[in-house]
Order: C-alpha cells, then structure tokens, then sequence
C-alpha cells in the first residue's frame, strides 16, 4: 500500500501466514526511498500495489512483525480481497 498524496512517498507491506499468524503484520514500511524500494520489489515480484493513504498512515504506526490490531480487520480484510481478484485475474 502506497500513500503518495504527502509530499514524501509512504509505504506498508503486510503479509500473512495463515499456519503461523492469527492476523496479518506489517513486514515492511517506510517513507522516501525506503518506500520506493518497497514498491519496487513487491512489482518485480508481481505483487499488486493499492493505494490507500488513511490505512498506510493507520499501518506507519505499527512496528515491523507487528500484527494489525483487531479494529483494522475489516478494511485489511477487503485490501486482501482486492489483492486475491487481482492475482486470480492476472493468472486466468
């Protein structure tokens, strides 16, 4: 997720492993180049990006392998669900 609307470039990356976490934690995050990189290496991994800026403000706030707290769940839910259409359209 990517919030370009400051000035500086803000990035959140989340992942989850559904056998090992009970919720999705942010495994990266940064502003200016940091963020560049980010979304840089999810691209090249063909890992969608969304543009979010609350929820990236929201997500900044968290440390790295921090889960989500339990009131973000439903909109981290529908960003997962935008990323799987993504990736189920790209495959068919």
């Amino acid at each position: 997720m990517t919030d370009k609307k400051q000035s500086r470039l803000s990035a959140v990356a989340l992942g989850y492993q559904a056998q090992s976490e009970h919720a999705p934690s942010v495994k990266a995050k940064g502003k200016g180049l940091v963020a560049e990189e980010i979304i840089e290496r999810a691209r090249d991994n063909n890992i969608p990006v969304q543009e979010d800026p609350s929820l990236v403000e929201l997500l900044s706030q968290l440390e790295i392998n921090q889960s989500i707290p339990p009131e973000l769940y439903e909109v981290v839910a529908e960003v997962f669900a935008f990323l799987y259409r993504v990736d189920q359209h790209s495959s068919s």
